[in-house]
């Protein structure tokens, strides 16, 4: 049977955007019950994806000396998909090789010389590369900005929404809730989010606190977005929970008045769709793929001046307040249109592309 191997080992990062998508992904290829090739997860823990799966998929144990030549996976797979353009584990044969690019945004973060080790790295997955696919228009575009992309099939697959079902009992209350009318925001505290910039609307919002969520063990928490909400006095209005469970995060999207999105730069942006999923209105950037992704369902911000971002916010609302029903509607059909499950049945076709033809 045609063997293809996942290299999933991200999934351990359920917090970040990269373990997100590994584990829909990787249950979406399950629920698709695929019997013409046998995959193989690759991951630290094996024992939680075997009493999740059993035997329907087969599962190799990560180790990180893998990363070094001389120690790559030996055995010659049919196909070897790397799930994201960071992953350091590479096969060591040449093998049909499926690569998945969530973005180039390194190109901005660490270095826009294409000498950087960063950038050559990528362009050696590229080059091995016997299709890639991208979870956005804007991560293929941006691609084709900056590297030399080879002459291999590229396809565009949307991620989908981790939220179909609604799982918040009547009464239930997360530890940290806002006393007055809030907005909601979450991921990783970096420079990349712009968290400040939501800090700084509040000062013309004064009806509304701020509660922001992820991971907040980052020199950008602790620096610029503290200093921006001392500087304000909005200690008592910006709620900060740190991590959160997948119940506290169905909370807040469902009881928040707004889901605001500033981020500098995003592959795709999971949250504003699952804000979309509750009826919620979005607002966000209006850059990278965030406008391909919300499209016409979402406001956007088309700078970040406080006054004017709240101008947009209080516009917006208006809005929607004024067609709740049918905007709300609207948004929970969006947010439904983005499918794991369907997801997962368009790599099944890229992969049977590669093995069986077309």
């Amino acid at each position: 049977m045609k063997t293809v191997f996942l290299e999933s080992h991200n999934i351990k990062n359920q917090h970040f955007g990269f373990g997100q998508f590994n584990y829909h992904l990787i249950k979406g290829l399950y629920n698709a019950d695929v019997t013409d090739f046998k995959m193989t997860l690759h991951s630290k823990n094996t024992n939680a994806l075997k009493s999740e799966y059993n035997s329907y998929f087969n599962y190799k144990t990560y180790h990180s000396i893998r990363r070094h030549k001389p120690f790559r996976i030996r055995k010659k797979y049919d196909i070897w998909h790397c799930l994201n353009q960071n992953i350091k584990i590479e096969p060591y044969h040449n093998i049909p090789y499926v690569l998945t690019v969530h973005d180039v945004n390194f190109i901005q973060e660490q270095s826009s010389d294409m000498s950087h080790k960063r950038n050559l790295k990528f362009q050696e997955k590229l080059n091995r590369s016997h299709a890639i696919t991208y979870i956005s228009n804007y991560a293929k575009t941006s691609t084709h900005k900056y590297f030399k992309v080879p002459d291999v099939p590229e396809y565009v697959i949307y991620n989908g929404n981790p939220i179909l079902d609604i799982k918040v009992p009547k009464n239930y209350k997360p530890k940290r809730i806002s006393k007055q009318p809030f907005l909601f925001s979450i991921g990783e505290f970096t420079e990349r989010k712009n968290f400040h910039a939501l800090v700084e609307m509040l000062e013309f919002l004064p009806e509304y606190n701020l509660i922001l969520s992820g991971n907040n063990n980052t020199d950008y928490a602790n620096n610029k977005l503290q200093k921006t909400i001392q500087q304000l006095g909005f200690e008592n209005r910006v709620l900060i929970t740190g991590k959160i469970s997948e119940l506290d995060k169905q909370y807040y999207l469902q009881n928040c008045e707004a889901f605001v999105f500033p981020s500098l730069r995003e592959g795709f942006g999971i949250p504003p769709i699952e804000a979309m999923r509750f009826g919620k209105p979005v607002f966000l950037s209006n850059n990278t793929s965030l406008p391909e992704i919300g499209g016409k369902h979402a406001f956007y911000w088309n700078n970040y001046n406080p006054n004017d971002m709240a101008e947009v916010l209080e516009s917006g609302l208006n809005t929607f307040n004024k067609n709740k029903d049918i905007l709300s509607h609207n948004y929970i059909n969006h947010a439904k249109s983005f499918n794991w499950d369907t997801s997962a049945l368009e790599y099944i076709k890229v992969y049977k592309d590669i093995l069986f033809g077309k």
